[in-house]
């Protein structure tokens, strides 16, 4: 009777080390609690979706972030740096109307540039 509890107690622990443990959302570079940042995610301006990107960029749950959302096929936003369209992942956002006649450059932001201090006199 103690091999078959020893048995019992070894598989226990077994799928307690293979299962992750949960994800603490709390330490997401975009939750700032009050929801300040959320249009950045879903907007249609380029310079802001870049801004978003760019959150994502250095956050330690991107990863987890953008698999979800692949997993969930989020219909749209930048979910772990990668915006999303139809639950798939695009280079730019198409914005609406007519196609430019010169494409636009590709918005990128530094998260990494440093402020440099303005003097007021």
């Amino acid at each position: 009777m103690f091999d078959d509890e020893l048995d019992d107690r070894s598989a226990f622990t077994a799928d307690a080390a293979i299962t992750p443990a949960p994800l603490d959302w709390g330490r997401a570079r975009c939750r700032d609690g009050n929801g300040t940042l959320t249009h950045l995610f879903f907007s249609d301006e380029p310079i802001e979706t870049a801004r978003a990107r760019a959150i994502c960029g250095k956050c330690p749950l991107s990863v987890a972030c953008l698999e979800g959302a692949l997993e969930r096929v989020e219909p749209w936003g930048v979910w772990g740096g990668e915006l999303l369209e139809s639950g798939r992942i695009v280079a730019n956002k198409r914005p609406r109307g007519r196609p430019p006649k010169h494409p636009r450059p590709l918005v990128v932001i530094n998260e990494d540039a440093i402020a440099v201090p303005v003097r007021v006199a």
